[in-house]
């Protein structure tokens, strides 16, 4: 799971922000000052937690936010993305030239954020490895046997599958009770050579919510994506 320590003095940009990332499937330690960054930080050097990446806003009550960057810089190898409201292209190039890993403008859209985690995460070889994926999985009554392709209702009934449908309902139960976006579905499912796009996406789901005969198993976010809300167990 992705650990974000997020540093902003102001409550509501925390709240939103924190609230936004979690149903993302990521954790968040969100604080409103220097001092208490400096401590949290300190506090989960080499624990069993650690942070995986810093969100820091440069206008901070008690204390100068590039400074700050400079010391989290020398104690702890963290990707920093640097969140403000000054736009100007002077304040950017300064963080950037500093090291830090990406730099976001406020306001700036949740989802825009979750992207920019995700890529600097990824250039800094950060993101946790995925679990071996289990093949027989259980969720709400249902079995689904990845190695045959088969899905086998509470009934004991074999539903078939299309390859589209398979690999929706994978990546579903690899990612149980979290919003996935269409763009994360159209990531997660595509297939060599395919030409998916989000409306197919949309008519895939349909289709496997008739044949779950289950409606609420996938719900829809308005305005973000889809929910699984099953949990899968081997």
């Amino acid at each position: 799971m992705i650990h974000a320590l997020l540093v902003d003095d102001d409550l509501d940009l925390r709240q939103l922000v924190s609230d936004y990332l979690q149903r993302y499937g990521m954790r968040v330690t969100a604080v409103a000052d220097a001092a208490s960054l400096r401590r949290v930080l300190r506090a989960g050097l080499g624990g069993p937690d650690p942070f995986k990446v810093l969100l820091l806003d440069l206008m901070l009550p008690d204390g100068n936010g590039l400074d700050l960057f400079r010391w989290v810089r020398e104690i702890a190898p963290l990707p920093v993305i640097m969140l403000t409201a000054q736009g100007d292209p002077a304040s950017r190039v300064v963080g950037l030239e500093l090291g830090a890993d990406d730099y976001l403008p406020k306001p700036f859209e949740p989802r825009e954020l979750v992207a920019r985690i995700h890529a600097v995460l990824r250039r800094a070889g950060a993101a946790p490895v995925a679990a071996p994926t289990a093949t027989v999985l259980q969720f709400a009554g249902w079995t689904f046997d990845r190695l045959r392709r088969q899905l086998t209702s509470p009934q004991q009934v074999v539903v078939a599958l299309s390859s589209a449908e398979f690999r929706l309902l994978s990546a579903f139960v690899d990612h149980p009770n979290r919003v996935l976006s269409r763009d994360q579905l159209l990531d997660l499912t595509r297939a060599p050579g395919a030409d998916v796009t989000d409306r197919s996406i949309d008519l895939t789901v349909s289709r496997l919510r008739q044949k779950l005969d289950e409606p609420m198993l996938i719900r829809t976010v308005r305005g973000e994506g889809y929910l699984f809300d099953g949990e899968a167990g081997a």
